[in-house]
Formats: structure tokens, C-alpha cells, sequence
């Protein structure tokens, strides 16, 4: 009996299973408003509170569970919910945004790398982002600017933790797959949700 075929590298698979959800995030109204050159502070604001409602959860749970990733994974280098609250507060909104009603699982490591590929990929676009914004006059941007020159070289260090991470065996990438789908479902329906 010929061996089961082998499910592809984690980042091409991770790629191709979450396109579809990647493409539905990036229709939210603030996306449409930047595409469109109109975006204002108003838009900003709505945008980094709904981002801040599972950004902020989702590293509670980072944070709950940092033991099991130990300090390859440069965890203390990727929290950015703080920078979304000075954001808001330099656009005049200072209550804390609520939360996400239905955050994905993440209890186990697993689930945490699939909703981390998630929310550091982000990091990427929002540099892009970032200077958008600064065009539109708006300078409220601490979240998206985020980690500035550091961006890519966090972002290699993650993919390669995650690579390793899911070929050695010490997290199911099957479980990081789903998990980053469900992280990308959710943002798609809060982001979107008018």
C-alpha cells in the first residue's frame, strides 16, 4: 500500500487555503476607502477599534501561552494592541473598542500559530498602509507603521519558527491551517459588519 501523499510546506498551503478569506478581509470599508483615496480619521478610527476587538484577545491568549514558545519566536517584538489604543486616542477616541464576540479557539499552540500567521502577515500590509495614510494626512498610524524597518526580518524569523515548527512535528499543520482560516472568517465578518 503506497504511503499517504504528504501535505505541502505550511506557507504555500497556508497561502492557498486562506486566499479566498485573505481576499474577503480586504473588501472591509476601510480598505475600499483607502483603494478609493477618500479615507478619513472617522474611517481610521472605525477600522484599528474593530481590528483592536481581536487583536487584543487573540494576544491575551499569546501572552497566556508564551511559555510554549520560547524566545526564538521574539514574542515580546510582535504585541501591537497598545499602539492601536494611542492610535484612537490621537483621534479622539478614548474608550477601549469592544471585543470580538466570536474569537476563533485559541487554546492550543496550534491554533495560535494559524491566527499568528494571520496578524503578523498584517504587519506586512500595514506598512503599505501606513504611508497611504500619511498621503490622506492622517497621522495616526503607530499601528501600521508597527515594527518600521524591523517588519520584514520579523516576519522571515516568524515563517521560519512556523516552518519548523510544523515539519518537525510539534504542531499539526492541519490544526494551524484551520486555525488561520477561522482567524481570517472572523476578521472578514468584523471588519466588514457596518
Amino acid at each position: 500500500m503506497p504511503n499517504p501523499p504528504e501535505s505541502p510546506a505550511i506557507l504555500p498551503r497556508l497561502r492557498l487555503e486562506t486566499r479566498p478569506f485573505h481576499d474577503a478581509v480586504e473588501q472591509n470599508p476601510f480598505n475600499q476607502a483607502l483603494s478609493a483615496g477618500t479615507v478619513t480619521a472617522a474611517d481610521t478610527a472605525q477600522f484599528l477599534a474593530k481590528m483592536y476587538g481581536l487583536l487584543e484577545p487573540y494576544e491575551a491568549q499569546l501572552k497566556a501561552h508564551a511559555a510554549t514558545f520560547g524566545p526564538a519566536w521574539q514574542l515580546d517584538q510582535r504585541y501591537r494592541a497598545p499602539l492601536i489604543l494611542d492610535d484612537l486616542a490621537r483621534l479622539g477616541h478614548d474608550a477601549t473598542p469592544p471585543s470580538y464576540p466570536k474569537l476563533p479557539p485559541l487554546s492550543t499552540r496550534a491554533q495560535l500559530l494559524g491566527a499568528m500567521y494571520v496578524f503578523e502577515g498584517s504587519t506586512l500590509g500595514g506598512q503599505v498602509i501606513a504611508r497611504q495614510l500619511d498621503k490622506a494626512g492622517i497621522a495616526a498610524h503607530a499601528f501600521f507603521t508597527g515594527r518600521a524597518e524591523r517588519t520584514g526580518p520579523l516576519w522571515k524569523a516568524f515563517c521560519q519558527q512556523l516552518t519548523e515548527a510544523a515539519e518537525t512535528g510539534n504542531d499539526d499543520p492541519t490544526a494551524i491551517a484551520a486555525s488561520a482560516v477561522h482567524t481570517f472568517q472572523a476578521l472578514a465578518t468584523w471588519l466588514n459588519q457596518r
